[in-house]
């Protein structure tokens, strides 16, 4: 099931909420415990979010034998492009060790924790702590409900999530084998990102984990591999930070490192310099007499400033502005932005302008 959200397209139409990874398995978790109880299996599956909501999941899998019951959801993540929309998340439950209580478990589709700087130790199943805590508390109502210790092993899986995990950052977050199990609220956003900002968090945190004390971040792949080619860093410092500048500078303010470098776009970089801090298309625009203005002040011709307001596009200016310095100059005030998101000077920052070629055209 889905609900519909507060959001609306831009076609106005209303966006439909969908649910985490960590919601479809704590109900599948629930399913499956309640028919290795003698329960049989719940379908729909009702589980209470952290906030207070008690969404049904229909069932979409359920198998049951000597010892062991699963029961598996296909998630819908509502209206956002989330890459685990559709997938099967399944879990297993069995009797655990006397005495352990609730233990968790990586299935097929789901990866193991490899690098420190994750709210899971190494070795661990890439099974997020809140998710760990819903999927823990159903277990707890249920062994409360029939009179036993709520002594079970919960294995979770993604059907094919190994082949869905390549287009996340999990590779580079140490989680190798699959998806990680995520949700703070159950619910996901439409457009919200979240997992992408969570992300990004992750990647400072293992960064700084494993003793890094410069990390990059990129609006894309070519101002990725720009500053690799510029700086050679270890492939744990850069991160896909993408249009959320803001997220990444605003979690670097209280998790600092030594440096911090950002590379994009001229387009991107120029929304920056002047002062937004989500560089998405839908979300902050190129302010072309702000460029205007900046060519009057590197002494631009009359001419010149006149064509500004008229371009299609930055990357026009920048083109238009020839060999005066303007990629140098947006540099300095994105450098001059950061700075402020940052609250002062205790990080250093460099800006890499990088061109459509993949070239560095200007940095501050």
């Amino acid at each position: 099931m889905s609900e519909t959200a507060d959001e609306h397209a831009p076609d106005g139409k209303p966006l439909r909420r969908g649910w985490t990874t960590g919601a479809c398995a704590t109900a599948a978790t629930k399913s499956a415990l309640s028919a290795l109880l003698g329960g049989g299996f719940l379908d729909p599956a009702s589980i209470t979010l952290p906030g207070g909501r008690q969404p049904g999941f229909a069932l979409a899998h359920e198998v049951s034998g000597d010892g062991f019951a699963e029961a598996g959801i296909i998630k819908d993540a509502g209206d956002d492009p989330d890459v685990t929309h559709g997938a099967l998340i399944i879990a297993r439950v069995t009797h655990g060790i006397a005495g352990n209580g609730v233990t968790f478990h990586a299935g097929p589709g789901v990866g193991t924790v490899t690098k420190p700087g994750l709210p899971l130790a190494v070795g661990e199943p890439a099974i997020n702590p809140v998710p760990r805590s819903m999927m823990s508390a159903v277990v707890h109502e249920l062994a409360t409900a029939h009179g036993v210790a709520p002594d079970f092993a919960v294995t979770i899986s993604v059907r094919d999530g190994e082949r869905l995990a390549e287009k996340t950052w999990n590779g580079r977050l140490g989680i190798l084998g699959g998806l990680s199990i995520l949700g703070t609220t159950g619910i996901v956003i439409p457009y919200s990102c979240s997992a992408w900002i969570h992300s990004i968090h992750r990647g400072i945190d293992v960064a700084r984990a494993i003793g890094l004390d410069h990390i990059v971040g990129s609006t894309g792949d070519l101002s990725e591999k720009a500053a690799q080619a510029r700086l050679g860093l270890p492939m744990e410092a850069y991160l896909d930070m993408g249009d959320f500048v803001g997220g990444m500078l605003k979690y670097l303010k209280a998790h600092p490192v030594a440096k911090v470098t950002i590379a994009g776009g001229f387009a991107k970089l120029v929304k920056l310099a002047q002062g937004a801090l989500d560089l998405h298309s839908a979300r902050s625009t190129v302010e072309l007499e702000g460029l205007a203005a900046l060519l009057i002040e590197l002494g631009a011709d009359a001419a010149l400033v006149a064509r500004v307001p008229h371009a299609n596009t930055a990357n026009e200016v920048l083109t238009m502005a020839g060999a005066l310095p303007l990629a140098n100059a947006v540099a300095q005030r994105a450098k001059a932005q950061a700075l402020k998101i940052l609250g002062g000077d205790s990080i250093a920052v460099t800006i890499l302008i990088v061109d459509r070629s993949g070239r560095i055209v200007g940095e501050a």
